[in-house]
C-alpha cells in the first residue's frame, strides 16, 4: 500500500509541475506560444495535418455586413499581419492582404479584403501553434510551441509563409518581438533577463541590455529604442521602461497595478493601461516630456493597435465590464470574456469615437484581441477571443 501511495504522490507532483509550467509561461502571457508537440523538432509536412504544395482558393469568408467579414470560422493562431502590397500598375492602388496561421494545422492563409478571396498558401504543416509574430512584409512568421517529454522546452521557429524555408532560434526564450528587419528576443532566468537583437534571418546576435528583472515583456519603440514592462498582474505594482543605448533605462509609467504598455510605431507615445478601484484605465504618456494624458475610455492595452502614422489608436472596449473581476489577470487566463465595441482614439484631440458596434453588426458578442491594421488604415483585423475566429472590418 505504501508503494502505491508513493507512486500516486509522484504522479500528482508531476502533474502539478506541468500545470505550474503552463500557467507561468503561457497563461496571461501574449508573448508565449503553446503547442505541446511531444518532440523537440518542428513537425514535418503531413504530420498532424494536410500538406499544401500549391496556392489555391479555399472556402470564401463570410460577410456579416457590408464592412464586417468573418474570415475564418475555426480558430486561428493569435497574431496576424495586414500588408499593403505594391500596386500592379502605376494607376492602381496598393493591394491589402491579410496573412494568418490556422491553429489546427499551422498552414498559412492569405485573405484579400477588397476581393473577399481566401487562399491557403503554405506548404508546411505545423500543428498546435497558438501565437505568432510576423515580419511586416508577411514573409516570415515567428512561431513558438512547447516540446519535450514533459513539454518543458519552449521552441521559437521562423516559418516562411510561402516556401519550405525556416530556422530555429535559441530555445526557452521568454519574449520575442519583430520589426521590419530585426528580431528582439528575451531570455529570462532566476538571475535576470538578457535582450538580444538579431537580423530577421536570425543572424548577427548582439546583446541590447541585461537587467536583474526576470519577468518582462519587450518590444520595439522606434529606431534604436525598446520598451520593457513587468509582467502584468492586478496584485502587483508594475513599471514600464524605455531603453536606449545612450540613456539606459528610463521609467515612463508606474508603479501601477496591472500595468500593460504599448509603444507607438515611432516611439513618440506609449499607451498604458492599468487597474484602479477594480476598473480598467487608459492613458497616454509622452516619453520626451513625461506628460501623462488620461483617456476617456478604459480597456487592456493588449486589446489595442496603433495606426502607422501614430495619429490614432483602435481598441476593443468592453461594454459594461464587471467590477468584481480581477483585471487583467482574469482576461488573460480566460476566466472571463468581454462584449466589445471598437473605438478609435484620436491622439491629438484626446477624444474617442465609436467605430464598430458588434451587437448591431454581427448580432453576437465578440471579444477583440490581437488587433492589426494596414499602413494606410483601411482594414482592421482582429481575433475573437471567444472562439479564436478571425475578422476584418473596412474602416
Amino acid at each position: 500500500m505504501q508503494r502505491y501511495l508513493i507512486i500516486a504522490a509522484a504522479a500528482i507532483v508531476t502533474i502539478g509541475v506541468g500545470v505550474v509550467v503552463y500557467f507561468y509561461f503561457f497563461s496571461g502571457s501574449p508573448d508565449i506560444m503553446v503547442a505541446p508537440t511531444g518532440t523537440s523538432t518542428l513537425p514535418a509536412a503531413g504530420e498532424g495535418g494536410t500538406s499544401v504544395s500549391d496556392s489555391k482558393p479555399t472556402s470564401p469568408a463570410a460577410s456579416v455586413s457590408p464592412r464586417l467579414v468573418q474570415i475564418s470560422k475555426g480558430p486561428v493562431v493569435r497574431g496576424e499581419v495586414v500588408i499593403d502590397r505594391k500596386p500592379l500598375t502605376a494607376s492602381s492602388s496598393p493591394q491589402v492582404v491579410v496573412q494568418y496561421l490556422e491553429r489546427q494545422s499551422g498552414n498559412v492563409y492569405s485573405y484579400l479584403p477588397h476581393e473577399k478571396v481566401l487562399t491557403r498558401i503554405s506548404n508546411k504543416t505545423v500543428p498546435g501553434i497558438q501565437s505568432a509574430a510576423w515580419l511586416p512584409d508577411g514573409s516570415y512568421a515567428f512561431v513558438r510551441y512547447l516540446s519535450g517529454d514533459t513539454s518543458s522546452i519552449i521552441n521559437s521557429y521562423g516559418l516562411a509563409a510561402t516556401t519550405s524555408a525556416g530556422f530555429f532560434l535559441t530555445q526557452n526564450l521568454s519574449g520575442l518581438a519583430v520589426s521590419s528587419s530585426s528580431l528582439l528576443t528575451l531570455a529570462s532566468g532566476v538571475n535576470g533577463s538578457v535582450a538580444t537583437l538579431l537580423h530577421s534571418d536570425g543572424s548577427h546576435p548582439t546583446t541590447v541590455f541585461t537587467t536583474p528583472l526576470s519577468s518582462l515583456h519587450v518590444s520595439f519603440a522606434g529606431k534604436n529604442r525598446y520598451l520593457a514592462y513587468t509582467k502584468p498582474s492586478a496584485t502587483l505594482l508594475g513599471d514600464a521602461f524605455l531603453y536606449t543605448s545612450s540613456s539606459n533605462f528610463s521609467r515612463v509609467a508606474g508603479p501601477l497595478f496591472g500595468l500593460v504598455a504599448l509603444a507607438s510605431p515611432k516611439g513618440n507615445w506609449v499607451l498604458v493601461s492599468y487597474t484602479a478601484n477594480s476598473t480598467m484605465q487608459l492613458e497616454l504618456v509622452n516619453p520626451a516630456t513625461n506628460q501623462v494624458i488620461p483617456l476617456p475610455i478604459g480597456t487592456i492595452a493588449d486589446k489595442c493597435v496603433w495606426s502607422a502614422d501614430e495619429t490614432s489608436i483602435y481598441c476593443g472596449i468592453p461594454v459594461d465590464p464587471s467590477t468584481r473581476a480581477t483585471y487583467p489577470d482574469d482576461w488573460y487566463q480566460g476566466a472571463l470574456h468581454f462584449n466589445d465595441r471598437i473605438w478609435k482614439i484620436n491622439v491629438s484631440g484626446r477624444y474617442a469615437e465609436l467605430v464598430l458596434d458588434f451587437a448591431q453588426e454581427s448580432k453576437e458578442a465578440l471579444d477583440a484581441e490581437a488587433l492589426a491594421i494596414d499602413p494606410q488604415a483601411t482594414t482592421l483585423v482582429f481575433v475573437n477571443k471567444n472562439d479564436g475566429s478571425l475578422w476584418s472590418y473596412s474602416l
